[in-house]
């Protein structure tokens, strides 16, 4: 009875956050203004760890990609969430919804393996560092970089086929973005397969695989750190893994919480909140927790005003 309710869906219509229609300046402004810092900061530091000769290193080679990864990621979703709370122009081709699903789940994945991929860069640095450069060289680094965008682009083409051969009763998208939770929703048939490949590749080959990875690469750390006498030592390798650590937790805590878990929890409300911290918040946060707390990153950054500076005077 379901599918006989179907109809052959052109557009979708996006209703952004109709609740808070009444503040739509306030978060006009403080979207666009998230979205240029996030921006500008993510390119800053890509752009530096590509040209300065001191950043040359295996962490800062993969940082300079995951922050290219976070101003797409950020670039997906945050400028047609701005032109709807400009315009009211809410309506989105079948065609461009599907193609912002497949950008938005390709950028997730290959974030997710390349904070995999930066937790053995660690463990490799600190547990061990007499082998670093066999275990890290470059070439290996390019290998590991391309598996992860290839890995990316095959998990995001599965969900989004899957996604987009299935039959809608409706068109309104309570989000501000084409994602997958809303989409099933909408759907007039049983998606169980959806949200069983969900679970299986996502759940597991995305979300638990990489975690259970990182969480045991730093179970080796720590007990490394422990082992070293000097208080100073100590210190200094723990500031190289906390910034790592905490954006681990909130990728991986919002991202759990917005695909692992059975569609009939889906609320809009709660979805919305949760993703403006997962594809708006991570991104800002990346460069600021990431890459300037680190005083290579600092340095790197004020020789490069002072020599921008030289060159204008």
């Amino acid at each position: 009875m379901a599918l006989l309710n179907s109809t052959v869906i052109t557009e979708f219509n996006i209703l952004g956050f109709p609740e808070m229609a009444e503040k739509r300046i306030l978060l006009f402004t403080l979207f666009l203004t998230i979205y240029v810092t996030t921006l500008c900061g993510n390119l800053l530091i890509t752009i530096m760890t590509k040209l300065d000769p001191s950043l040359q290193n295996p962490m800062y080679f993969f940082l300079g990609y995951l922050s290219m990864i976070d101003a797409c990621y950020i670039s997906v979703t945050v400028p047609q969430m701005l032109v709807i709370l400009a315009s009211h122009h809410q309506n989105v081709s079948f065609g461009a919804c599907i193609m912002q699903l497949y950008t938005i789940i390709f950028v997730e994945g290959a974030e997710c393996i390349l904070l995999t991929i930066m937790a053995y860069d660690r463990y490799a640095a600190i547990c061990r560092p007499l082998h670093y450069n066999i275990i890290m060289r470059r070439g290996k680094c390019y290998k590991m970089l391309f598996g992860a965008i290839l890995w990316s682009m095959l998990h995001s083409a599965l969900h989004t086929v899957l996604i987009s051969h299935l039959p809608f009763c409706d068109n309104v998208i309570n989000h501000f973005f084409c994602d997958i939770p809303p989409l099933l929703k909408l759907s007039c048939v049983d998606t169980y397969m959806n949200e069983i490949v969900l679970f299986a590749v996502s759940g597991v080959f995305i979300g638990l695989g990489p975690f259970v990875f990182i969480l045991v690469s730093y179970v080796y750390i720590i007990t490394t750190i422990f082992q070293v006498t000097s208080v100073a030592g100590r210190k200094k390798m723990f500031s190289t893994c906390a910034a790592h650590l905490i954006i681990v937790n909130i990728f991986y805590g919002t991202g759990c919480f917005t695909y692992v878990r059975p569609k009939t929890s889906y609320s809009s409300e709660h979805d919305k909140l949760v993703s403006v911290i997962y594809n708006v918040a991570t991104p800002l946060l990346n460069p600021i927790i990431y890459g300037f707390r680190s005083s290579d990153m600092r340095r790197s950054l004020t020789q490069g005003c002072r020599t921008i500076t030289f060159s204008v005077t």
